[in-house]
Formats: C-alpha cells, sequence, structure tokens
C-alpha cells in the first residue's frame, strides 16, 4: 500500500510485510535496518531510536520473523520507519543453530543477489517458504537445514536470472547421460562438457539429480523428507560456489 501526504515535500506512506537482512548502529541511539519486503523489495529505513526503545519496533528487530512495517518514503536512499511489529513468529527456527545458519545465509544471499526498490514476488516466497521450513524440521534430520538452503538457493538463483544448466552442456548442448559424473563451471552457468573445457567443480549423478529435483521443487514442502547429510553437504558446495561468484561480480560492478 503506498498513499501520498501532502505537504512540501511528497512523502508516500508505505505499509508491507518484511524480513529483516541487516541492522546496522547509527550514532548512539538510531539504526540502519535492511529489509527485504513483500510489495517493493530490498528497502533500507533509518530506525529512529531503535537501539534505545524496544517500544520503537514492538521488538521486531530479530531476524527470522515475519515482520509488519509502516514507513516513510521521501525518495531518498533511506525510508524512515515509523513503526514495525511481529506478524508471524518462527520460535522453532531460533531454537535450532543449524536452521539460524541456514536462515540466515540464504537473507545474506537475497541481499547480495537483488537490487534496491525492485519486487521479487517469487524471492519472497521461497525466503518465507524457507524460514517455515527451517521452523518446522524435526531436530533430528540433521541434513533438513542444508538441503532447505539449497533450493533456496536454487530457486534464488533462478529468480535472479542466474539459474543453473544442470542437463547439458551451457555452451554446446550436449545432454549429460545419466549416471555420470558432470562437470560444473558456475561462471558460465552449469554443466559444461570435456569438448568445451570442462568446469571445476566435479558433481556425482546422484547429487546433480537431488539438485534437479530441488530446482523442479515449487515449494520447500515438495521435499524428500530425509537427504543424507553428504548429499545436503555436496549440493550446498554448488549453490554456495554460485552464489560467490555473483556476489563478487556484483561487487566488481
Amino acid at each position: 500500500m503506498a498513499i501520498a501526504r501532502p505537504g512540501r515535500a511528497r512523502v508516500v506512506a508505505l505499509e508491507t510485510n518484511a524480513l529483516l537482512v541487516r541492522a546496522i548502529p547509527y550514532g548512539e541511539a538510531d539504526l540502519v535496518a535492511q529489509f527485504f519486503t513483500e510489495r517493493h523489495g530490498r528497502l533500507s529505513a533509518m530506525v529512529r531510536g531503535g537501539r534505545r526503545s524496544k517500544k520503537r519496533a514492538s521488538g521486531g528487530f530479530e531476524p527470522f520473523h515475519t515482520l509488519h512495517l509502516r514507513l516513510d518514503d521521501r525518495g531518498a536512499e533511506l525510508c524512515t520507519l515509523r513503526d514495525a511489529e511481529i506478524s508471524q513468529v518462527r520460535g522453532g527456527l531460533v531454537a535450532s543453530l543449524p536452521a539460524m545458519d541456514a536462515g540466515g545465509r540464504a537473507l545474506r544471499w537475497a541481499r547480495t543477489l537483488f537490487p534496491p526498490r525492485v519486487a521479487e514476488p517469487e524471492a519472497w516466497s521461497t525466503l518465507v517458504g524457507l524460514l517455515d521450513a527451517l521452523d518446522a524440521a524435526e531436530a533430528g534430520d540433521a541434513g533438513a537445514p542444508a538441503t532447505l538452503l539449497a533450493w533456496a538457493g536454487l530457486r534464488l538463483l533462478a529468480s535472479a536470472g542466474f539459474g543453473l544448466e544442470l542437463e547439458a552442456c551451457i555452451v554446446c548442448g550436449k545432454v549429460c547421460p545419466e549416471s555420470r559424473r558432470a562437470l560444473v563451471d558456475v561462471a558460465r552457468g552449469g554443466v559444461v562438457c570435456t569438448g568445451c573445457g570442462g568446469g571445476a567443480l566435479s558433481l556425482p549423478w546422484p547429487v546433480r539429480r537431488l539438485a534437479q529435483g530441488l530446482a523442479r521443487a515449487e515449494t520447500a514442502a515438495d521435499l524428500a523428507p530425509h537427504v543424507a547429510p553428504t548429499a545436503a553437504r555436496a549440493l550446498l558446495e554448488l549453490v554456495a560456489r554460485a552464489m560467490e561468484h555473483h556476489a563478487l561480480q556484483g561487487a566488481r560492478a
């Protein structure tokens, strides 16, 4: 929702659900908070008195919970937060260190991949789906956080236009046979056959098949409930390398 307010300077009131991705102290009492929002993509806001008053944000400056924000936007780099409240608590997630690590990495990836002030509905859906799934995951499933994070990473890459091609050579189009290892070059965007130079990352067929399945899964609920920790780690290495490459490219740009 955006409402223009009368006055000398044009102020637009924004209201949206959001996830906190970063908070930086500013001065003695304030915060600069960065959010990934449902309606406006990545937004940064000045939070006056945010370091002193919990009432100012209704306890809303905790990551992983879904927030409801009201902000004033004057068209500058920073909005001004009027108030925030938690609209969905994820108590199971914040009680698990592996789940918090997975959720935190996904939020950092979103901060790196997407430009400010561009609505990203698919990315928002992916992040909320990941956090909900981490919140509901069974404590004894050691591979769940890594598998869920890999699913979210593959979907975030695709939403940003960097989806990985894992079935055929990204250069010549030759299909990589099933049951065989594939050489992946994340800079090129996927599998590269030996005739086209290959890639630095060797992906076993079971892991590649799993990655293909994750990339096609629309929601976290579509995932197999249990993935071996070794396969989950291999999946996560693939996604992390792709994220690191695009983060470096963004920094150079």
